[in-house]
């Protein structure tokens, strides 16, 4: 009899396990999405645009940390597809980073199911096309993750939410784009901006007097960096990217290609009218400039001129504001521990990558190169060919540490680090543009930006106690930026300009995150639904 109820009560033990390991398991969101082409008018001329379930932009994603996410993509183009989870981490799981250096492509009048969870990340994302220059056409979206309701938020609880996708946009279809570039023509200037995919003065975000709001700011353009401002209204810094900020109030905030900023707004003005909010762009002659339309429920006055001024071309203003973004080091973030507790300023650098960008003609025409290596895409994804051990499709370190001399070519560019490597990485700016960097698989510390070339006396200026971790960053015109990484994420990973026209002529590489050894803890296997192509097909 006692053993027998031992034996009920260890059943009676496991069951209630199980029951819990069951219940524990974090949620599960499914997408199904088709991929078409369809009649777009933003700047009031019809061309073809790329939707996402007939909408542009594509539906928003709103997920809570840790939410597993399955995206069924159909692909109804005539062009094989992909899609970027732009600063989604995807912590093992590379597989799923939606580039071609990751995985094959959907081809057309077929579907891929993406499955990857936002494990242990909050914040404001999106995801687009990543193929060649799809993307102008389209096919981006919002992709916000709020956090557990278990772990509390440094700010007050705002009323509501908005969400704000700005970008460029170019009159001209994206495969003549691509045909120009191909040419070795630059891309001009675009030919507006929309907020939401909408002309200027169309997109109405309406809330109520003397509430509080949240607004997600991204810049999901392929060109040129924005300011951003209200009409009437400052705006409370509360994240970017990830990462809970120092509360500053601004009157305007830049965001530079492919960045993301949340705010909190008080709509208290003194008038019940509707006001301007506005995005201008940095650094262009001419100025580019839309509208939106904040509202105060009830009104009935339209938004007046002039709108709130913002800076134009004052880069040492830029570069001043960015250095006033700080981390907020009390801040819980996806885990109930303060997200200040990693102290990257102590860690000791493993290895200093100097890259520098620079413009160039390779076989007569126009292309873009990091060390002189401008990358291309082989066949076989990096990915496939590295895990499945094909032969002659990249080579480790092709792209050398430190800028050199030699002649620009061609090449599948990759950098290998160990798991676990501390890394400086120096972006040198030689050009007369901004530049915008961003890295797939980790968030990277700012530790400092500069003018002219970097010296490692520059080190001394770094911050290296509460600088903000982001996954894109700007590069002024002939300055540096200097950025810390713990490549703590194993996989290949896609380093690139931001600025598409760049990264699409070769101003990209891939970061190898490896060791030998083979663990579901720190790298999933091959998904069953992964897509062979290339020399990979004989694998």
């Amino acid at each position: 009899m006692k053993q027998a109820s031992f034996l009920c009560y260890c059943l009676g033990i496991v069951c209630l396990l199980s029951g819990t390991w069951v219940q524990a398991e974090d949620p599960y969101r499914y997408f199904t999405w088709e991929v078409t082409y369809g009649t777009v008018s933003p700047l009031n001329k019809p061309q073809r645009g790329i939707l996402i379930n007939k909408q542009f932009p594509g539906p928003p994603i709103d997920a809570v940390t840790n939410d597993n996410i399955l995206v069924n993509v159909i692909n109804k183009l005539d062009v094989p597809f992909l899609i970027t989870w732009n600063g989604i981490k995807q912590r093992r799981t590379s597989w799923q980073d939606g580039v071609l250096g990751t995985q094959c492509p959907i081809p057309p009048n077929s579907n891929w199911t993406y499955k990857f969870q936002v494990k242990d990340q909050i914040g404001t994302y999106n995801y687009f096309p990543s193929i060649g220059m799809q993307r102008v056409a389209g096919g981006y979206g919002a992709f916000n993750v709020d956090q557990r309701s278990v772990i509390s938020k440094p700010y007050p609880e705002p009323f509501e939410e908005f969400t704000l996708l700005v970008s460029d946009w170019y009159n001209t279809d994206f495969k003549i784009l691509e045909k120009n570039l191909d040419k070795g023509t630059p891309l001009p200037l675009p030919d507006g901006l929309l907020i939401n995919g909408l002309p200027s003065g169309r997109a109405v975000f309406t809330g109520l007097k003397d509430k509080l709001y949240k607004f997600r700011i991204s810049n999901v353009g392929i060109a040129v960096a924005i300011n951003f401002r209200i009409q009437g209204h400052t705006m409370t810094l509360i994240e970017v990217e990830g990462a809970h900020t120092l509360q500053e109030v601004y009157e305007s905030l830049d965001v530079h290609v492919g960045q993301s900023v949340t705010v909190l707004v008080r709509l208290r003005a003194p008038l019940t009218k509707d006001y301007f909010i506005v995005a201008s762009s940095r650094f262009t002659k001419p100025i580019l400039t839309t509208t939106a339309i904040l509202k105060y429920a009830g009104s009935t006055t339209r938004a007046t001129k002039p709108l709130p001024v913002g800076p134009t071309y004052h880069l040492h203003w830029s570069m001043k504001q960015a250095r006033t973004m700080r981390l907020n080091l009390t801040a819980n973030a996806a885990r109930p521990n303060p997200q200040g507790s990693f102290h990257y300023g102590t860690i000791k650098v493993m290895r200093t990558i100097f890259l520098t960008n620079t413009a160039a003609k390779i076989n007569g025409k126009l292309r873009y190169a990091i060390n002189s290596i401008s990358y291309v895409d082989p066949p076989t994804p990096l990915k496939l060919a590295d895990w499945y051990n094909v032969h002659g499709v990249f080579k480790l370190n092709s792209v050398p540490d430190k800028p050199t001399n030699t002649t620009p070519v061609l090449a599948p560019g990759v950098l290998a680090f160990q798991l676990h490597d501390f890394v400086e990485i120096i972006l040198q700016n030689s050009e007369y543009t901004v530049q915008s960097y961003h890295m797939d698989g980790s968030s990277f510390y700012i530790a400092g930006y500069g003018n002219g070339p970097w010296t490692p006396a520059m080190r001394r200026r770094y911050n290296v106690a509460d600088t903000l971790p982001r996954h894109t960053v700007q590069v002024y015109p002939v300055s540096w930026t200097a950025i810390l990484v713990s490549l703590d994420n194993k996989g290949m990973w896609n380093l690139r300009s931001a600025i598409w026209s760049r990264r699409y002529l070769g101003q990209q590489l891939y970061m190898r995150v490896w060791n030998d050894e083979k663990s579901l803890y720190t790298e999933a296997d091959p998904p069953p639904n992964v897509l062979f192509c290339g020399l990979a097909k004989k694998a």
